[in-house]
């Protein structure tokens, strides 16, 4: 490690993996040049199994590294357990937090998430976090890319994500709401627009609300994760 770990961190950051290693050398460089990240905060890097040198570009940085099953949910409770901060912030591989996040989340608040601001300049993508963050602040249910928190004791006493392989930020935001209004943040989080850029803007919409439904709707997740991530294992 390259530094030391704050001895009394407000915030632990958690970044759950898997063969994220196109994205997170750029990903940790950014969020090690914030001084306050590095003085406030620790970053904890959850490997659900990586073979394509992640786990090597995690050891550049001044991280923790643990290690489990892969499966999001999974990976991201096992962080959890190892995390000393009073606040849980969970983020995306390709996500880039605003500056000083720590000083953004007030620290009596239970949950909450940040409003969600796509990577790209095209116009579409305006729209497409515009309703994003329209939904998730009616709804009170965040995605993943916005950057979810919890009150370390609140999210221990929910029992953390449920295991389930797919829809797991929506599950828990679904909990946490029954529980506590959440504490929806103005700051950005910035997240990859690449899965739009992969399967195509309105596949992709069509794709997530189609999932979305059937998940209300009561479908196992691990049906809706083998038709969302076909050349994945299940608990990939």
């Amino acid at each position: 490690m390259a530094e030391l770990l704050p001895e009394r961190p407000r915030v632990s950051i958690i970044i759950p993996i898997l063969n994220e290693a196109d994205c997170l050398d750029q990903s940790l460089a950014k969020l090690f040049a914030q001084p306050r990240i590095r003085e406030h905060c620790e970053v904890i890097v959850s490997d659900g199994g990586s073979n394509d040198g992640s786990l090597e570009i995690a050891d550049r940085y001044p991280c923790k590294v643990v290690t489990s099953t892969a499966g999001r949910a999974l990976q991201m409770n096992t962080a959890s357990r190892s995390a000393r901060g009073i606040l849980l912030l969970f983020l995306h591989a390709d996500s880039e937090l605003p500056a000083d996040p720590g000083d953004t989340i007030p620290l009596d608040a239970k949950w909450g998430f940040f409003s969600l601001r796509l990577s790209g300049d095209a116009f579409v993508y305006r729209v497409l976090e515009t309703a994003i963050n329209l939904r998730s602040g009616a709804s009170k249910v965040a995605g993943g890319d916005q950057g979810l928190f919890f009150n370390r004791d609140f999210f221990e006493s929910i029992g953390g994500y449920p295991l389930i392989p797919l829809m797991e930020d929506v599950a828990i935001s679904k909990l946490a709401r029954s529980l506590a209004a959440p504490v929806r943040l103005k700051s950005f989080v910035t997240s990859s627009s690449r899965r739009w850029q992969q399967k195509g803007i309105v596949k992709t919409i069509v794709i997530m609300w189609l999932l979305r439904f059937a998940f209300w709707l009561g479908v196992d997740p691990a049906r809706l994760h083998k038709i969302y991530y076909p050349q994945r294992g299940p608990g990939s």
